[in-house]
């Protein structure tokens, strides 16, 4: 019954951005566009997205454990399920010890992603702004949107990858110490001797300046990974929306919405497990036994 209910809301508020009047916004830019400005400092509708998104997941927590009891409610069952579920999960990948260092990023931006991308995909974003008019305005360009998909700009996945990068650092040499962080990419694995130690520290060598480049690269990676499937299902949801006409424009993308709401799923889990699997690779000293690591 409930998801009859919502599939009917989501129909209606479709076609009501439809009658919206956005007939000339023809397509969606790469860019995020300004709709206010304070001075030298710019605010864009996918900034006011994710702080629309950063609100409702703070209310949310804010419910959820105002009045914590031994038998929960609905909405402090549903927080404990979710937040138990991602740190057993995160546990099973990097071990009880990183977990409990760690588990307030990866948790966090699990749901901070997936939030963002799903309130992406809710009917109006994008659909509802104004009209620009005058003559310095690109006339294929005369509709600026109130709100844009977080994730569907670049400077947002950007700054999630390079945030991970600097504490990448920060928990592999405090982990390593910083002779281990260095050992860890550029030492020998194994035991050798002779000529062959000698043939190795070269090999490895090589292979460190390697691991250095890929290390580098990753916040480039995370950050037009993120970017780039979350703008294509935008940009497909809306040139959808452009062969149903006026009246008919919620119907076309319909199918593709809710693989859209599957996507932005993913698409957070593939996030938070990279990273989590990138700060596993750099702590990871060989052995299983987590415990024992950091008896010391």
């Amino acid at each position: 019954m409930r998801f009859f209910l919502s599939t009917s809301i989501i129909w209606l508020f479709g076609l009501i951005s439809a009658f919206a009047g956005s007939e000339s916004h023809d397509h969606l830019p790469a860019n995020a566009e300004e709709v206010l400005r304070l001075g030298d400092f710019v605010v864009t509708n996918s900034m006011v997205m994710v702080w629309i998104v950063a609100a409702f997941i703070i209310i949310v927590a804010q419910l959820a454990t105002r009045k914590m009891t031994s038998v929960p409610s609905g909405l402090q069952n549903f927080v404990e399920w979710l937040v138990e579920s991602l740190y057993n999960f995160l546990e099973g990948i990097l071990g009880k010890h990183l977990v409990k260092r760690t588990f307030w990023f990866f948790g966090t931006i699990f749901i901070l992603i997936l939030f963002t991308n799903w309130f992406g995909l809710i009917p109006g974003v994008g659909t509802f702004g104004w009209q620009l008019s005058g003559p310095g305005v690109d006339p294929h360009d005369t509709f600026r949107p109130f709100l844009r998909g977080g994730n569907a700009d670049l400077n947002m996945t950007a700054a999630m990858a390079f945030t991970f990068a600097l504490l990448w650092f920060y928990w592999a040499i405090t982990e390593n110490g910083l002779k281990g962080f260095f050992s860890h990419i550029f030492a020998p694995k194994g035991k050798f001797s002779g000529i062959m130690s000698l043939m190795m520290l070269v090999v490895f060598g090589f292979v460190g300046v390697l691991e250095v480049i890929s290390i580098l690269f990753r916040p480039v990676a995370l950050s037009f990974r993120l970017y780039g499937n979350i703008f294509a299902g935008e940009n497909i949801l809306e040139n959808m929306m452009l062969m149903g006409g006026k009246y008919l424009a919620w119907l076309p993308p319909l199918p593709f919405y809710f693989l859209e709401l599957l996507v932005g799923l993913i698409q957070a889990l593939v996030f938070m497990l990279l990273t989590a699997v990138f700060l596993k690779l750099i702590c990871d000293h060989g052995d299983h036994d987590d415990e024992s690591e950091h008896s010391h």
